[in-house]
């Protein structure tokens, strides 16, 4: 199985000012971050809020640039030339988070999913609505003829997600990328929508890029998983043996914080319970050693990923049983 997407050493940096007073601070969005992903597969980037998962996205499309780091579809480096641009932006599409602002309202939901297809100038104006109505059926969205006249206030969450991804399909992309993609929806039908991701991810053979805070979810859907903390990758391996045992403490308090129904666990003893942060250079050194409750003095120096099996890396120096 090849790679279709290679991210190498990517860094993105932001300056934050204060909004009164003349300090400024460098935050690391996504510093030296590299990662495959492989034809047909689902990888996961998981972290907290802030860890950069969404800038990561943005930079594989060239929305935002990056400070330096190269990005390789099929073999082939993306730079700023306008048919690189276009080949990355044609083969590679994106789920947001909240479908209220990722679609146009004042457009009706037929010519949200074409718009694609016009802006790549891909078949005739009847090719494109025969494509419309196509994946709007792909996504279970009927009746379709019905649906492509509505405008997005007059369908539910759930609805204008579907539309959300039924645009993502239209150019048949052969990468997704899908940042928190049911977060937004009603718990009653997130199963609904990874179940119908799922269904077509293994019926086109997409590659996805399953970006998330909840292990649950990504447990469900994924292959492989990537941790992210503080714009690092800390853990990265199969997704059954990181979640199953992992070997980095931020990963296992990530797990320790999925609710699970069971009212024994009310009483449970945490595996891992995070410090509260000390007043240290987060950035140098290990990025999680001012929460971690077994941070020793080497932390002090930045550890690397080392292999701990086949495909299956941690950057820690005190490893988990």
């Amino acid at each position: 199985m090849g790679y279709i997407l290679r991210v190498e050493h990517l860094k993105k940096y932001f300056i934050k000012k204060e909004m009164f007073g003349s300090k400024s601070i460098t935050v690391r969005a996504v510093d030296d971050v590299s990662f495959s992903l492989k034809k047909g597969e689902v990888f996961v980037l998981a972290g907290e809020s802030g860890s950069g998962k969404s800038t990561i996205a943005k930079l594989i499309l060239k929305s935002i640039q990056s400070d330096s780091g190269k990005i390789f579809f099929e073999n082939q480096e993306i730079d700023d030339k306008k048919e690189n641009l276009a080949k990355i932006r044609m083969n590679c599409q994106m789920i947001h988070q909240d479908p209220y602002d990722s679609i146009n309202p004042r457009m009706k939901i037929g010519d949200i999913v074409s718009e694609p297809l016009e802006i790549h100038n891909i078949g005739n104006k009847e090719d494109r609505r025969k494509r419309v109505i196509e994946v709007l059926q792909e996504v279970k969205l009927e009746p379709t003829e019905e649906i492509v006249k509505k405008y997005p206030h007059m369908l539910s969450g759930g609805q204008r997600q579907r539309v959300v991804l039924a645009r993502a399909l239209a150019l048949k992309p052969k990468v997704i990328l899908a940042d928190e993609p049911v977060s937004m929806l009603d718990v009653s039908i997130r199963a609904e929508m990874l179940e119908l991701m799922q269904e077509l991810q293994k019926k086109y053979n997409i590659s996805f890029i399953y970006i998330t805070h909840d292990l649950a979810t990504a447990k469900y859907f994924g292959q492989r998983i990537g941790i992210l903390y503080m714009g690092k990758i800390v853990e990265i391996g199969p997704i059954n043996q990181v979640l199953v045992k992992p070997r980095h403490p931020y990963t296992q308090a990530l797990i320790d914080a999925i609710s699970e129904p069971d009212p024994n666990n009310l009483h449970s003893e945490r595996k891992i319970r995070i410090n509260e942060p000390a007043d240290v250079d987060v950035y140098q050194g290990c990025r999680f050693r001012a929460r971690c409750p077994y941070v020793i003095e080497k932390c002090i120096n930045e550890p690397k990923l080392e292999k701990i099996s086949d495909e299956y890396f941690s950057a820690c120096y005190v490893k988990l049983d």
